[in-house]
């Protein structure tokens, strides 16, 4: 049975329970809703690389760090297309086009990618998006070109949100999903273990995701991958019965839901990773790369389904595939909107180190 009202406790005794006892309850509830052996897999692709204008402190993509991040401008269609096509040919149902954006703006930009959303559909995969805050109007025209899936993770409770980003609101996050409801787009929605939270904080951020209704379709668990140059280049990694633990849990409390096991994955072993599948995972990003950090080789990870003697999940297996309307044919338009979403004033003392170290690098290189 879906709950919508699970408390932080309730959360917090399922993630403490022997992990024996919990895994083999997460295994049984995950038997009961899902296909044990079957694992959809996605694609990532990053349409538009690096500049981005908020202050997350695990992405290397924010303009104000100095990281190793080469930028690139937004793709072009026929790009992203022979990616899918690679992608398609390797085994994956569903490509994931993410942009360094803060929010969509009406323009260009916005009706190239509608365009890139149009061509992924008509090659039989899921297409899902993660272009930062969107409005109810940029939904429902993403909708119409056939968008799948829309991604917008919570990333940690409310409480510790605040500590790992100050440039936008836990509620703009929320607004976000609720315009991406209103539509016939799913939503994916998840977020990020090892950035310094309590376990009470990842308990409550599987409480904001279990309270929303329709509970999210799919949910990426994260480990922190640390990279040089942001303020969260410190953190120890997770260990792997963190992760076996937060992905048990996570099947409990949302039993209908894809729980994708995500970034990370490169320090998991194949024992790891099997673990995790039997806990409940039963999504994957494949491919070497997500957005900017690494992940295992796509061969690597149809080897172990080998040996797992799991199957990537074929495309439309939990929904159908959505029509696209041609851009001519669009009931929804650009209104050229201007919203206005909140930035907070707190400031975040590791955030503000970060960007004043890459200040010093940037006028370190300009002497050189």
């Amino acid at each position: 049975m879906v709950r919508h009202d699970w408390t932080k406790e309730e959360i917090l005794a399922i993630y403490n329970k022997p992990l024996m006892e919990l895994m083999y309850e997460a295994a049984t509830i995950h038997r009961k809703h899902h296909d044990p052996n079957q694992v959809q897999v996605s694609t990532l692709l990053s349409i538009k690389t690096g500049g981005c204008p908020e202050d997350c402190g695990y992405c290397p993509q924010a303009a104000r760090y100095h990281t190793a991040i080469e930028g690139n401008d937004l793709m072009s269609v026929n790009q992203v297309k022979a990616q899918a096509l690679r992608a398609k040919s390797s085994g994956s149902s569903r490509v994931c086009m993410g942009a360094a954006w803060r929010n969509v703006k009406d323009g260009e930009e916005f009706d190239q990618v509608l365009e890139m959303v149009r061509t992924i559909n008509q090659l039989d995969m899921e297409v899902c998006c993660t272009l930062g805050m969107l409005t109810e109007n940029q939904a429902q025209r993403l909708a119409e070109a056939g968008l799948y899936a829309y991604n917008h993770n919570l990333d940690s409770s409310e409480e510790y949100y605040k500590e790992v980003i100050s440039t936008r609101g836990y509620e703009d996050r929320l607004k976000t999903l609720d315009n991406v409801r209103k539509t016939n787009v799913t939503v994916c929605s998840g977020g990020i273990i090892g950035m310094g939270e309590k376990v009470e904080d990842r308990a409550g951020m599987l409480v904001a995701l279990t309270t929303l209704n329709p509970q999210p379709e799919s949910v990426p668990i994260n480990a922190l991958v640390p990279v040089e140059g942001t303020p969260l280049e410190e953190q120890q990694p997770v260990s792997i019965w963190e992760m076996i633990r937060m992905i048990a849990t996570t099947r409990i409390v949302l039993p209908e839901t894809q729980v994708r096991l995500s970034a990370g994955r490169t320090q998991m072993s194949k024992e790891g990773q099997a673990m995790c599948f039997f806990a409940g995972a039963n999504s994957i990003f494949a491919g070497d790369k997500l957005l900017t950090t690494p992940n295992p080789d796509v061969n690597e990870d149809m080897e172990l389904f080998h040996e797992l003697g799991l199957q990537p999940m074929k495309p439309f297996m939990k929904k159908d595939q959505p029509k696209s309307v041609a851009a001519e044919a669009s009931k929804y338009n650009s209104k050229g909107e201007k919203p206005k979403w909140s930035r907070p004033a707190h400031k975040i003392d590791r955030n503000e180190e970060a960007k004043e170290k890459a200040k010093l690098k940037k006028q370190e290189v300009k002497t050189i």
